[in-house]
């Protein structure tokens, strides 16, 4: 049995120390060569071409407003398509190990303790793409909560239950004044009007319970906290102008569900006329007129909240009926 195995060994040593063994290395290498290659190619030909429109953005939402919805989307796909490269690149090193090294014969393969090659690609490669996407993710992340020191246009953000107030500022901080305020209603939903091309800081702050103030057109989303808390953050311009809608992204209560709001984007000069209108005593929906735009959100509706009605426990409702 010892004379047999190692028979088998001197025959596979043979084997590989024969001249035809390093012509199979050579075309070994170069398959992972030419593998990574195409891997290569496949990366440059997707960084080619609009890859997030093509993929659905790869699950991230796509129709971003402001350049750090935008800066955010392009990182998600820059590592989406690294992670697809790193991935082909494994699963073309797999399959290539399949059927190069599949079983044939009784022999006993080349027996091989270490390849410091192998080590070092597996051991370092990693550390080097964990360490360029915590590089470009920390630069972004800095952009995209970087606040300037005296932005354009600041509002607060009140939201309580279950509505939203928008107060315009004169400037930062709790120390600032309000100049004019938007106050939605059950019957009414507040529209938060905001010029394009301009930076826009949002001081947020509850009456009462943790809430959060989201545009998913923005790309962001923070808390709004009671009591000492103050949230804020800012975006350097807003690109596209039109209505969107606005919702509180926290459950909050039983009627969390109607907490809406519109986010309407007009141009500068008509931004200065609204908040003008209000300044000189006028609703938001006369103002929202002089200006020509439509009074009332159009991108969503108040719902009937029926809180006039005993919903919840009817007197009358008979036992073991449903309602």
């Amino acid at each position: 049995m010892v004379a047999r195995s190692s028979e088998v060994r001197r025959s596979a040593v043979r084997d590989s120390a024969s001249p035809g063994a390093g012509g199979r290395r050579r075309r070994g290498a170069g398959r992972i060569a030419g593998l990574g290659l195409g891997a290569a190619a496949l990366l440059v030909s997707l960084t080619g071409c609009d890859v997030g429109k093509a993929f659905g953005g790869f699950g991230w939402p796509q129709g971003g407003i402001t350049p750090e919805s935008q800066r955010m989307y392009d990182l998600w796909i820059a590592s989406c398509i690294a992670a697809l490269a790193v991935g082909v690149f494994v699963w073309g090193l797999i399959f290539w190990c399949v059927v190069r090294y599949r079983k044939r014969g009784n022999e006993l393969p080349v027996q091989t303790r270490y390849n410091l090659p192998m080590e070092f690609l597996y051991t370092i490669a990693p550390i080097l793409v964990v360490s360029v996407l915590f590089y470009y993710t920390a630069v972004v992340q800095t952009d995209v909560i970087k606040e300037s020191k005296n932005p354009d246009v600041t509002v607060e953000v009140v939201a309580f239950k279950w509505n939203w107030q928008f107060n315009y500022r004169d400037g930062e901080g709790r120390d600032a004044n309000t100049v004019a305020s938007v106050l939605g209603t059950s019957e009414v939903i507040p529209v938060l009007v905001l010029p394009s091309g301009r930076s826009i800081r949002f001081e947020e702050t509850s009456r009462d319970v943790i809430h959060s103030f989201w545009v998913p057109e923005l790309l962001f989303k923070r808390d709004v906290m009671p009591g000492n808390v103050r949230n804020t953050f800012e975006v350097s311009s807003i690109d596209q102008e039109g209505a969107f809608v606005g919702r509180c992204a926290e459950l909050c209560g039983s009627y969390h569900a109607f907490m809406n709001f519109e986010l309407r984007v007009v141009s500068p000069e008509k931004y200065d006329q609204f908040l003008a209108a209000k300044k000189a005593g006028k609703s938001t929906q006369e103002a929202l007129g002089a200006i020509g735009e439509p009074e009332y959100a159009t991108e969503t509706k108040p719902f009937d909240t029926r809180r006039d009605v005993n919903n919840f426990n009817p007197s009358d409702a008979q036992a073991g009926a449903g309602s």
